[in-house]
């Protein structure tokens, strides 16, 4: 059955936290999520673009400073919203970086990994008491139809592309590893009898300023392939906000467009590459985003 916008429930009373929240995909979920009634906490980096994201939005919005490359930031994003709010219903893990020149996180992390898998991690643990007693509250990791280029899983003697860099793998190494994470998040929450449930969603090939880190070369050919492939930011966000609304996902689900190639469509269900569901190497993932990022989960 076809899902829209407007099968999205009503979010009236609802706390929903969504990190880079100010432009694309987050901004188009955060939107949704406000225009059915949610108070939306839009986490974002850029102070500026995240007060001309609000004003867009409207209804009820409320900013969070919050700068994924940086274990600090994540820290002092966590304690605020722990002062602000009593509870949260929705964090969608959203925010990220796709295919920048090689750089460091400011804990000296590979960016790419750093920012969309280990930050991640950090927030998630640090505002996990706030979900997981509340009922029906949900985590919703988004990652990449590109996890599925990580064929041989991640290489846990070079997380940081330290010895060989390449722009593409190591962005398809950590949306890898958002897969990873959520599958074993979900085992926890589901051992411990949380109220929260942890489901990922991936937005097909959308049009959004995440590839602006494209070599310059191939930048024609890239707006040329967006153009003719490529669906808007309403039809990439629309997994994401299916994962976090639709009364009959359940955790672990894994929501992407049903068209060719996922690359475009109404959201579904989809499969997750076979490497995303390796629980030895979860573990071991798990193990080492701990170890980095000095944040232990409580459950």
């Amino acid at each position: 059955m076809a899902w829209t916008t407007a099968d999205v429930p009503d979010q009236t009373g609802r706390i929903a936290l969504v990190t880079g929240a100010n432009t694309g995909l987050g901004l188009q979920t955060a939107t949704v999520l406000a225009e059915r009634g949610a108070t939306v906490v839009l986490a974002c980096r850029n102070p500026r673009k995240a007060e001309a994201a609000a004003a867009a939005i409207g209804g009820r919005t409320e900013l969070l400073a919050l700068d994924l490359a940086s274990l600090d930031s994540v820290r002092a994003a966590a304690a605020e919203a722990h002062q602000r709010f009593d509870h949260l219903d929705l964090l969608i893990d959203n925010a990220g970086v796709m295919y920048p020149p090689y750089q460091r996180t400011a804990d000296g992390f590979e960016l790419q990994f750093g920012t969309n898998h280990l930050g991640h991690f950090a927030l998630t643990g640090l505002l996990l008491d706030l979900l997981r007693d509340t009922e029906g509250s949900r985590v919703v990791v988004l990652s990449s139809i590109t996890h599925k280029q990580a064929r041989h899983g991640l290489d846990f003697g070079d997380l940081q592309s330290e010895r060989h860099y390449r722009r593409g793998a190591a962005y398809a190494r950590s949306k890898l590893a958002n897969l990873m994470f959520m599958y074993a998040l979900q085992r926890r929450l589901a051992a411990s009898d949380a109220r929260t449930i942890a489901l990922a969603a991936h937005p097909g090939f959308t049009a959004t300023e995440l590839t602006r880190h494209t070599r310059a070369p191939l930048r024609p050919l890239n707006t040329l392939v967006e153009g003719l492939v490529a669906q808007s930011v309403e039809g990439g966000a629309l997994p994401t906000l299916r994962a976090a609304t639709d009364p009959l996902a359940m955790g672990a689900h894994y929501y992407g467009p049903d068209g060719p190639f996922e690359m475009r469509g109404l959201p579904v269900l989809k499969a997750a590459a076979a490497p995303a569901h390796d629980r030895s190497a979860q573990e071991r993932l798990w193990a080492v985003s701990e170890s980095l990022t000095g944040v232990t989960y409580a459950c």
